[in-house]
């Protein structure tokens, strides 16, 4: 069993070699000092310091271990390789600080968009965000989700997500066998929370569980309007062009950073409104506010269309059987529907205005 490591403090969710790694070259902690410790051989300690030194040239591994150590970020440790493409050694500017509960929180949502199909993650230099962003067969793309620097730098250090070319200068991460093994497991534990089994007071206090069936429900790797995206019109034509799939893609996201009700397909303001866990998160209230307004401006009838379809993952079969709507009308009405939805958001931010949240 791995005793506590001395200096520097590092959080209980990074890896036990990067906590070894930092023990060593920021602390001073011999090798031999650091496997009495754990009960190991030094060469095990070795190999872990050599392994995380030769992963810095990853640039979210650099600036994750930078901002795990106490050395201020304008005079880097002799063991930083300073590379001049490497994000800067600072945190995100984020509410919250990484815990455990964060981490899995967020990480669910965001592997779960990198296995969707030809997604990566985009990471440019200098940047407090990255992206998600997902290529069609014509080669454009289509953003799907915004992660904060720290969470992908802490989904870097667990190996989660690698980058095959750290010095391009977009470095762009795909989902590693580690990270879907990971998938799996937060699957899994939000499920279990989702139905009861578990809920601990560490959830409570990061506002990590959902409380409902959200995961189940409101995130999947392919969604109806992903299947819609790929028909084509008499003409053939795409029958939704990129615009409107991204403005039903933006609802989705802050439809599922608004941890609604499970009910919410049956009163979904009133679901929006109720209060739960870390509902009261800053975050979450911003996303709320932009689902309710986005919907109040559709109005009855086209607001139920991009509702269901985009947000609870109906498929249009069973839309068009709760609404009383006949066959084959759906997609015309959701077509209509997006296209509201589109002209909402540009007139709130502009046409070329920047994502709010």
């Amino acid at each position: 069993m791995m005793q506590d490591i001395p200096r520097p403090e590092v959080p209980g969710w990074v890896p036990v070699p990067v906590r070894h790694y930092l023990a060593h070259t920021v602390s001073g902690t011999s090798i031999r000092a650091l496997a009495r410790q754990c009960d190991v051989h030094p060469s095990t300690i070795m190999r872990q310091v050599r392994a995380c030194e030769l992963r810095r040239d990853d640039p979210l591994i650099d600036a994750a271990l930078r901002a795990l150590s106490p050395v201020s970020p304008s005079h880097p440790s002799k063991e930083s390789r300073a590379m001049p493409h490497a994000a800067p050694a600072r945190h995100a500017v984020s509410r919250t600080p990484v815990t455990q509960g964060r981490l899995d929180r967020e990480a669910l949502h965001i592997l779960r968009r990198l296995c969707e199909p030809r997604a990566v993650m985009a990471v440019a230099r200098d940047m407090d965000s990255a992206v998600i962003v997902r290529e069609d067969p014509a080669g454009g793309t289509l953003r799907t989700a915004v992660v904060e620097s720290d969470i992908a730098q802490a989904m870097a250090l667990q190996n989660w997500i690698s980058c095959a070319d750290p010095e391009a200068r977009i470095a762009r991460y795909h989902i590693t066998g580690q990270g879907r093994t990971a998938l799996r497991q937060l699957t899994a534990a939000d499920e279990n929370r989702a139905n009861g089994f578990a809920e601990t007071a560490q959830d409570t206090m990061d506002g990590a569980a959902f409380g409902n069936v959200l995961t189940a429900r409101f995130i999947a790797a392919e969604t109806p309007l992903m299947g819609l995206s790929r028909r084509r019109d008499r003409d053939g034509k795409p029958f939704l062009c990129k615009e409107l799939v991204k403005a039903g893609e933006r609802l989705r996201e802050d439809f599922v950073l608004s941890r609604p009700g499970p009910d919410a397909a049956d009163d979904w303001r009133d679901a929006l409104n109720r209060p739960g866990p870390g509902t009261s998160h800053p975050g979450v209230q911003a996303a709320r506010a932009r689902v309710i307004a986005a919907l109040d401006d559709l109005g009855p009838g086209l607001q139920d269309a991009v509702l269901r379809c985009c947000c609870l993952l109906e498929g249009l079969e069973t839309t068009e059987q709760r609404l009383g709507w006949s066959a084959r009308s759906g997609k015309i009405v959701l077509r209509i529907s997006l296209q509201r939805l589109s002209r909402h958001y540009e007139e709130a931010t502009g046409k070329f205005g920047p994502r709010i949240g």
